[in-house]
């Protein structure tokens, strides 16, 4: 695998930068804190996405904006790859809106799918990518101080061992899994076999026999009584037929005597009813006399004339009626007449009252008015004061201004940039401090080794050590940091009194902004005013003439309003004159309905005095038809005493009594027996139903032992196959070892080569033992810090060696990364450290990227990629530089 391009938009540090990554051996160097080890954790996020991060993907967006991206292009195994990877801040939290990789068997959308190619491609995840191929800043030794176990863990992952564990782990379970369904399925068999056995002691077929045949016997017994059953029920049926037939006709001849005794009964209430009807007529008669002497005297009472019919009474109440809505409609058109007086009265006593109150309000508004402008004037006078104050300050602001080492308009940049310098000189002071404890501590460490007689670097005896040198170098160094620091506290001072002016100046320029913009709005609050107080004056003198035109108003209407009131009285007189008119027309129009209602009750008695009449005549002919269904009735009644039989009525009863006697008798023992019957026919199916389990018990029994002999085969080959798990994983650890033990000591020689050490051995629990000339094991902590730093990265690179060339042969791998890796080493192991770069080209290595800013190692790049920040900005970029090679 080899990168080939990467870009950066707002990651981190960087702003938009593309880089063009080569074959061979890459350096990125830069001061410190320039953005050199952001750059490979883009290529890193880009693959893996947030686990490449350390925090959030909230961390991995650039200050002032809310979204980045990453695009990187690599080759893999001869096909051509791309990602691309965009981050957006929503609401308070950043999301991954955008992933995509384009590969040769197509295209992928999506974090979990992406993820998951990339680590099919490479044959690991981030954890191991970490491991293998990117030593992180910081990182060298995390191998070798790692625990034997963790270590064993991560080797085992990156040689993909540690699936076979997996698979054995599931083969293991699946084995376990299968044992306890065995073991059920045993258990269950031998229930099977004890209830079959059970079954079959009851002797289930003879019994079913046995049944059987008592069951045919009970049922020809219970066949034999239900056909004398059966005779009995036809006997005692046709006495009671017989029974039933002289009941019903004793029964008729009881209704018939109560029929003939009603109807006689009913005739005589009748001919009551007649009587009565008589009376009623009689005095209907007498009531129509005295009816009409009333009309006589109630007609002598009206101008009618003694010869009046309902149709003259009708014609008078007709004219009447005409006289009386013709006084109506005087009295309402009178009525309105003075409705519409009083109104127009009323109207004009409103509209005085209220022009006189307008009067009022309008003399108060123009005195309310008149107070307001005078406080209005006094206000405007202290805005012109304000206004002034304003100008004054506005010209004290300018003055200012004037002596900026800047335009006005750069005072935010330039206020920035000195607080950018200042950061980073405070920064560059940390470090120096940092730095000086450092060396301190190392003088120190030194001193005290020198007094013991050890060396300061590894303390083993100074006897033939080269080392003793350094610590006057150490000392130097410690006098030439002193100094830079005092220097750098000036220039801190210096930037700190800038920073103070250039803050001064821009609150400066942003009170002139804010002054300038407050007097444009209080000359316009001046202006508004004394249009205000203009108008406000012409108000008052518009309310007071207004106030003259109400009164005059008010008066005019009084005056309408009495001319108004005067008609309403006379309108009033009126409507009492046509009341009195109306009173007399309906006294003469209630006389004559008097007239009209004893005509009507006259009409009505000669009608009741005939339907009367026809009544009686009517309950006449229905006594007739009674008296001829009483003689039918009477007729039949001697007919069916004559034809009642005693003699076979009485036969009938024997006969029944006997049928009644039999049948209460054998219904018991029907039931009885039938009850035996039902009995064995429920014992026989209950021996069926256990002949059918038996045989179901049995075909269950065959079906567990075939069952019980699959498990016990799948039990067996799990067992075996998770042993081949195990023994295939052990064979190819050791297989591994030896060849990654002859790589790490085939690599540590080459970069360190001294009479010191012997070998360096790897046992089978990547347990690292270093072995010194004269066959003494030391633990590799015992190394010193240059030696470690060394040997870690001899194992490091061991194992991408080893993952490199495989077991079987060559498999493609990422880029060989390493970030900050001098960090522990001195002068001369820098130099070995070249030598380890150089030597993994020669075994095949294509692409390996370093930062670094220690010139040696830049001197032996391939390709120089120079990373710069601007101070102004705080943003990283990124340039291809001439390397050594090339300037030669």
């Amino acid at each position: 695998m080899r990168f080939e391009r990467v870009r950066l938009r707002n990651f981190k540090c960087y702003d938009d930068s593309d880089l063009t990554l080569r074959p061979g051996v890459t350096v990125v160097h830069g001061i410190n804190g320039s953005g050199k080890s952001s750059l490979l954790e883009g290529c890193f996020f880009a693959l893996y996405g947030s686990a490449a991060i350390d925090g959030t993907l909230d961390d991995a967006i650039a200050n002032d904006t809310d979204r980045m991206a990453v695009t990187l292009e690599f080759t893999h195994d001869g096909g051509q790859y791309r990602i691309e990877r965009e981050v957006k801040t929503r609401g308070d939290t950043a999301q991954t809106t955008t992933c995509l990789l384009e590969a040769p068997e197509g295209q992928l959308e999506g974090v979990t799918d992406v993820e998951a190619h990339v680590e099919s491609l490479l044959r690991m995840d981030a954890d191991a990518f970490v491991n293998c191929a990117y030593v992180r800043q910081g990182e060298v030794n995390k191998l070798i101080n790692a625990s034997p176990s963790d270590r064993q863990d991560m080797i085992d992952d990156l040689l993909q061992l540690g699936k076979l564990e997996t698979y054995r782990e599931r083969a293991s379970d699946a084995r376990v899994g299968v044992k306890r369904v065995r073991d059920r399925k045993r258990e269950l068999l031998a229930d099977r076999e004890d209830a079959i056995e059970r079954k079959r002691q009851k002797g289930l077929h003879a019994r079913l026999n046995e049944l059987e045949s008592e069951l045919g016997t009970i049922t020809d017994e219970i066949e034999a009584k239900e056909r004398e059953r059966d005779a009995a029920r036809e006997t005692l049926e046709a006495a009671r037929s017989v029974l039933e037939e002289a009941e019903s006709r004793r029964e008729e001849i009881e209704t018939l005597g109560g029929e003939i005794d009603e109807l006689t009964e009913s005739i005589a209430e009748t001919e009551r009813e007649r009587d009565e009807l008589d009376e009623r007529i009689g005095s209907l008669r007498a009531e129509r006399t005295d009816l009409e002497d009333d009309l006589d005297a109630a007609v002598e009472r009206t101008d009618l004339g003694t010869d009046a019919d309902a149709e003259a009474v009708t014609d008078r109440l007709a004219d009447i009626e005409g006289e009386l809505e013709d006084v109506r409609e005087r009295i309402e058109s009178a009525r309105i007449e003075a409705n519409e007086h009083a109104t127009d009265a009323e109207t004009e006593r409103e509209h005085a009252e209220t022009h006189r109150e307008r009067a009022r309000q309008a003399r108060s508004d123009a005195e309310e008015l008149a107070a307001e402008t005078e406080s209005a004037a006094e206000a405007l006078s202290a805005k012109r004061e304000r206004l002034e104050e304003i100008d004054d300050r506005i010209g004290a602001l300018r003055e200012t201004l004037d002596d900026a080492p800047v335009d006005p308009d750069r005072l935010e940049s330039h206020r920035e940039s000195v607080r950018s310098e200042l950061a980073d000189a405070n920064e560059r002071l940390a470090e120096l401090r940092a730095d000086l404890k450092n060396a301190k501590e190392s003088v120190a460490d030194a001193e005290r080794l020198l007094d013991a007689g050890k060396c300061p670097e590894c303390g083993q005896s100074l006897e033939g050590s080269p080392h003793v040198e350094s610590i006057a170098e150490d000392r130097e160094r410690v006098a030439d940091i002193e100094s830079e620091i005092e220097t750098q506290r000036a220039e801190i001072e210096q930037l700190e009194a800038e920073h103070e002016r250039a803050v001064e100046l821009v609150d400066a320029e942003t009170e002139l902004s804010q002054s300038t913009e407050n007097r444009e709005h209080v000359a316009s609050l001046i202006e508004q005013r004394e249009t205000a107080i203009a108008e406000k004056r012409s108000r008052i003198e518009t309310l007071r003439a207004e106030a003259d035109d109400h009164e005059t108003e008010a008066e005019a209407a009084a005056e309408r309003a009495a001319t108004a009131e005067a008609a309403a009285e006379s309108a009033r007189e009126a409507i009492g004159k046509l009341n009195a008119e109306k009173h007399r027309l309906d006294d003469e129009r209630d006389r004559i309905e008097r007239v009209r209602d004893l005509l009507d009750r006259i009409d009505e008695t000669g009608a009741d005095i005939e339907r009367l009449r026809e009544r009686r005549a009517n309950k006449a002919e229905l006594n007739d038809q009674r008296r001829e269904r009483l003689a039918e009735k009477r007729d039949r009644k001697a007919e069916l005493e004559d034809a009642f039989d005693e003699a076979a009525l009485k036969e009938a009863e024997a006969d029944e009594r006997r049928a009644e006697d039999y049948l209460s008798e054998v219904e018991p023992y029907l039931a009885e027996q039938r009850e035996k019957r039902d009995e064995i026919q429920n014992e026989i199916g209950a021996v069926r139903n256990e002949l059918d389990e038996l045989e179901a018990l049995e075909a269950r029994r065959d079906e567990l032992e075939a069952t019980v002999e699959w498990l016990q085969s799948l039990y067996d080959e799990a067992a075996t196959l998770e042993s081949t798990y195990a023994d295939l994983r052990a064979e190819l650890r050791r297989r591994n070892v030896d060849r990654l033990e002859a790589m790490l000591n085939e690599t540590f020689e080459l970069v360190y080569q001294n009479d010191s050490y012997a070998r360096i051995e790897l046992d089978g629990e990547y347990e690292l033992t270093v072995y010194q000339k004269d066959g003494t094991e030391l633990d590799p902590d015992q190394l010193s810090g240059g030696e470690r730093a060394l040997f870690n990265l001899s194992l490091r690179c061991a194992i991408y060696r080893l993952l490199s060339e495989g077991i079987d042969g060559s498999a493609p791998t990422p880029p060989l990364i390493l970030d900050e890796p001098t960090v522990f080493l001195d002068a001369g192991h820098v130099s070995k450290l070249v030598e380890l770069i150089e030597s993994m080209t020669e075994h095949g290595v294509a692409q390996i990227l370093v930062v670094s800013h220690d010139e040696e190692l830049v001197g032996a790049a391939d390709d120089l990629i120079a990373v710069r920040k601007d101070p102004t900005t705080n943003r990283s970029s990124v340039e291809r530089s001439a390397t050594t090679g090339a300037l030669l």
